[in-house]
């Protein structure tokens, strides 16, 4: 009896032990299976090194990437400074060496003195001139008349004549030709007279009436007369006022030597 109970007994837990190792395999084989379809979720954790640790801590600068440099733009050339016409040195702008219109019926290459405005024409053609600023004769020392230009000189000597000297006896004797000689850089002798067309080293009198009866221009413009004018060319001087009067002496196209116009 009691080996039959044992038996009994035994069965009976040997049926639920068959279902719990059948229920575990079960189990097991859904975890396997589980594995073996996601590999890729499951990833192994290992613990980071020192030098790790201290790198994922530092701060991350991301270069900004090179990109070429747009050239930079050429430096703009400075503006070229302008270019003035001449002008006669200290001179006011109407003395301005300049071809104007201007009528007349002399032959191309004649000289006319304007004594009353200053002003001393070549002539170019039947209607332009080459007009110049020029000084002339103070009171009492202007001329009108005709003449020729007897002869021409660069960088002209000066002898005072005697009536300069009497009146002004403080002046030298002789003065040899050079940038301080008051009758400038040339001089045209005008007939046998002592009235020149010259330079002066004064380019302010230009305009003025402060000569002794001699015609003046700055010496660039006389210079530039000089290169015009020939040996034997008329020259007309204008009387300097519509009316001649006592302060302005008619001179004869020929006549005997006149050193100054009194």
């Amino acid at each position: 009896m009691a080996k039959r109970a044992k038996r009994r007994t035994a069965e009976t837990l040997a049926l639920p032990m068959a279902g719990r190792v059948a229920i575990g395999a079960v189990a097991v084989a859904a975890v396997g299976y589980g594995l073996l379809s996601h590999p890729a979720t499951v990833q192994p954790m290992r613990k980071a090194s020192v030098h790790e640790a201290q790198a994922s801590s530092s701060p991350v600068y991301v270069a900004t990437p090179a990109h070429a440099a747009a050239p930079a733009p050429a430096p703009s050339p400075a503006p070229a400074p302008l270019v003035e016409p001449p002008k006669a040195v200290d001179g006011p702008g109407a003395f301005v060496r300049q071809v104007v219109d201007y009528a007349s019926h002399q032959t191309p290459g004649t000289v006319i003195i304007d004594t009353r405005n200053t002003f001393l024409y070549f002539v170019l053609n039947d209607a332009q001139a080459m007009r110049y600023g020029i000084g002339v004769g103070r009171e009492g020392f202007s001329w009108s008349g005709e003449q020729t230009v007897a002869r021409k000189t660069e960088w002209p000597d000066w002898r005072p004549p005697p009536e300069m000297l009497v009146r002004q006896p403080y002046l030298p004797r002789f003065m040899a030709g050079g940038p301080t000689n008051p009758l400038g850089a040339r001089a045209m002798y005008l007939g046998e007279t002592e009235y020149r067309i010259h330079g002066t080293n004064k380019p302010d009198t230009i305009g003025k009436r402060v000569s002794s009866g001699c015609i003046r221009l700055t010496n660039e413009d006389v210079v530039d007369l000089y290169e015009r004018v020939k040996v034997g060319a008329k020259v007309i001087v204008l009387p300097a006022s519509a009316r001649s009067s006592a302060s302005n002496t008619r001179m004869p196209s020929s006549g005997p030597k006149i050193a100054e116009a009194q």
